[in-house]
């Protein structure tokens, strides 16, 4: 269970920070104006903040004190 959360956690964070980049390129190009750059923004935090709620609600599934998830996250963090 372990090295599934780690897998997609990395999967995740790396497609949030090639997302992020994309979206300094495209401003930078003039492709997107400031204002857009902004309500994207707003949206990923209302986004954001639902995911922590659904995260929370999830977290009472894993058992993310066992040694052996720990473990399979760490593994799946580094190698995922």
């Amino acid at each position: 269970m372990g090295l599934l959360v780690g897998i997609v956690a990395k999967r995740l964070l790396s497609a949030a920070l090639f997302l992020i980049a994309l979206f300094i390129v495209l401003a930078a190009l003039g492709y997107m104006t400031p204002d857009q750059v902004s309500a994207f923004l707003q949206q990923m935090g209302y986004a954001a903040k639902e995911a922590v709620s659904y995260a929370m609600r999830i977290k009472e599934l894993v058992p993310y004190s066992s040694a052996a998830f720990l473990l399979g996250l760490i593994i799946g963090l580094w190698k995922g």
